[in-house]
């Protein structure tokens, strides 16, 4: 049964994860989108009905058209890409809300699609008819998607998008939204936080916007509130090795808006969930009261994110929910974090169980590109990679370091690093690589120990 259980856990995570992977690449556009909203809707800063005539547009095509050919390209390429969005284009087509959930679907399909006929097709090509297959193929599988969805596609995602929609606005007028934490907060320690996000809040949201000018949804996932209250438990209340690296986890998750800092600080002391779906929950429950909402979805959810995509005159609102959800996380976590400081005292070792690991780095021999892997290759792993590189710098070594997606790993990585909870992921997409697990991108001690262990195999 507990088998079962983990096997259903990692299978959902897997999922989420795709789902991120497509959004997260394209979250420049999302901003982009976020701050010409802002400016320029009648109820914006600088209202002018001109410029503002690209929020329309970008919502209902760009994104999701960004979202379709991210998808088909994780899948198999830019060829992938492109079939994914011609796919997508086909669900677009006479929705009058964002296809999102329409583009994650599609896209993938377009990409798999072509991958199978490219696959079962391309051994049998003729020399010199290999532009021409290549071309007509992906346009007619393409077009034949694209002809799929906007007969059949695009009513069942306009339904579905509809009944979450009407569902969650029953919730808020009944004014039950915030019991919708018992299911986001632990959704995000499970690394699901982008696929709640951008998946599920986003097209809500987004559509919401376009009638009200702002809406809540996007501050239900996004708010650092929660974690915080969490990482000053662990500030005040810790000691040894835990209390010392949770000032940086602080400033990564509050300013840098990364929230996968704090999900190992909850993941070895479980009884913490209660702390953030109190701190989650408490916190919807201020922004609802005093009509809270942002205009587009704030990412990373750090608090300049947040401050950038309120409304006018909705910053006192958005700031109280975050003061109330920390203070409230702070307050249940308190505590579960005093009894599991009396119990372990080293609970240092907790964190940093994947110090163990690093003795593999033995005889590690000449080490040429190291990758660092995260779920989408923009956040903790860019965070790790700067950190490493500095590292490697200081002791005189020219090692490329780079960071990437754990499902998009170049063939020829010979050292990969991964969060713990991505490493089997990891494994699969680099199965000739060393792989180093750790559970702290900013201060891991395992640095250190492979900065040593590469100095040496330079040296031999």
């Amino acid at each position: 049964m507990e088998a079962t259980a983990m096997g259903t856990r990692a299978r959902i995570q897997r999922v989420g994860r795709f789902l991120s992977g497509m959004v997260m690449p394209n979250i420049g556009a999302f901003i982009a989108w976020g701050l010409i909203t802002a400016m320029f809707i009648p109820t914006g800063w600088i209202p002018n009905e001109r410029l503002s005539s690209l929020v329309g547009p970008m919502i209902l095509f760009l994104l999701p058209l960004l979202i379709g050919f991210t998808g088909g390209r994780i899948v198999w390429n830019i060829r992938g890409g492109v079939v994914g969005a011609v796919a997508t284009m086909g669900v677009i087509v006479g929705a009058d809300i964002p296809m999102f959930l329409g583009a994650m679907l599609m896209g993938p399909l377009g990409g798999l699609a072509i991958k199978k006929f490219d696959e079962a097709v391309e051994p049998h090509i003729p020399v010199g008819f290999e532009m021409l297959v290549n071309n007509f193929s992906a346009g007619i599988i393409g077009g034949l998607l694209a002809l799929l969805s906007l007969v059949f596609i695009n009513p069942v995602v306009t339904g579905i998008t509809t009944a979450l929609q009407v569902g969650v606005e029953g919730i808020v007028n009944l004014g039950l939204l915030p019991l919708a934490s018992i299911f986001i907060e632990p959704g995000k320690i499970l690394f699901l936080n982008n696929a709640i996000n951008h998946g599920i809040l986003g097209p809500l949201g987004a559509s919401q916007v376009q009638n009200l000018g702002q809406s809540i949804y996007f501050l239900l996932e996004t708010n650092p509130g929660p974690g915080l209250g969490i990482l000053l438990a662990y500030l005040v209340f810790s000691k040894g090795t835990v209390k010392d690296s949770t000032p940086g986890s602080i400033i990564i998750h509050f300013f840098g808006g990364i929230h996968e800092i704090y999900f190992p600080y909850v993941l070895m002391n479980p009884a913490l969930i209660l702390a953030v779906i109190a701190g989650g929950a408490s916190g919807v429950a201020v922004f609802g009261i005093l009509g809270a909402g942002a205009v587009a979805t704030p990412s990373p959810g750090s608090i300049f994110a947040l401050m950038a995509v309120a409304p006018r005159g909705g910053h006192l609102a958005i700031l109280a929910g975050l003061v109330v959800s920390t203070a409230i996380s702070f307050v249940v976590a308190m505590p579960f974090v005093r009894s599991f400081t009396r119990r372990q005292m080293n609970a240092g070792d907790t964190l940093e169980k994947a110090r163990e690991q690093v003795k593999a780095i033995k005889q590690i021999g000449k080490i040429d590109k190291i990758v660092f892997a995260c779920d989408a290759g923009m956040g903790s792993s860019a965070m790790g990679a700067n950190r490493l590189k500095k590292k490697l710098k200081a002791a005189g070594l020219e090692i490329a370091v780079q960071h990437t997606s754990v499902d998009e790993i170049p063939g020829d990585t010979q050292l990969v690093i991964s969060h713990a909870n991505l490493t089997e992921r990891a494994r699969a997409a680099a199965p000739h690589a060393r792989h180093f697990s750790i559970t702290n991108f900013v201060n891991a001690p395992e640095y250190d120990e492979i900065v040593a262990e590469l100095a040496n195999g330079k040296k031999s």
